[in-house]
């Protein structure tokens, strides 16, 4: 069992009966000693984001979940499908919702991690930093501070994001999938 003083971000707990992923919490003391927990949950089954208030007498059972490697095959009609890393015949489809933002930053063959409850693959997730190629960048005009010294790419995964004005297409870069957010220039195009 988890106690409410336990509860952290990342961590993953039963609540109602699912597995949940703790996104966000933070003490909310009251008059007199006696605090709360507010706390963002993510349903590890359905996607959905939900704001819980936990109290000091609050436990929780610890989600026990199995990690194994998938691979991302496509994705076609709302549905992403995936298949066990060295099995193609044992696919299964995830929606957009179960995946998370992270999503934006899928590419096919890319090997992930799943993570399994009751013998069902329910979400995946990346490393939280990816390689990336830009497959379309306009070109940095030298001195441009109009836009804060950025500019706006896209990547293999068709995925826009902010970059600094030196980087072109076919660079190589590294990108954080958690904040969705340029980190650095990996590789140059030859």
């Amino acid at each position: 069992m988890i106690s409410y003083s336990e509860i952290k971000k990342g961590e993953t707990i039963i609540f109602k009966n699912q597995p949940h992923e703790v996104i966000e919490a933070r003490s909310v003391f009251r008059g007199r000693g006696h605090s709360t927990l507010q706390v963002k949950l993510r349903n590890l089954i359905n996607g959905t984001i939900t704001s819980q208030t936990f109290h000091p007498s609050d436990e929780f059972e610890q989600a026990d979940l199995e990690k194994i490697k998938v691979k991302f095959i496509y994705f076609s009609k709302g549905k992403f499908v995936f298949c066990k890393e060295n099995e193609p015949s044992q696919r299964f489809e995830l929606t957009q919702e179960q995946i998370g933002p992270v999503f934006r930053f899928l590419k096919p063959n890319q090997i992930l991690q799943g993570l399994v409850f009751e013998e069902k693959v329910i979400t995946v997730s990346l490393p939280v930093k990816i390689n990336l190629k830009v497959i379309q960048a306009p070109p940095g005009v030298k001195g441009d501070r109009s836009q804060g010294g950025n500019k706006t790419v896209v990547l293999e995964t068709k995925t826009e994001i902010a970059v600094p004005l030196f980087v072109n297409e076919g660079d190589i870069i590294e990108v954080n999938t958690e904040k969705g957010e340029y980190v650095r220039r990996i590789k140059k195009p030859d």
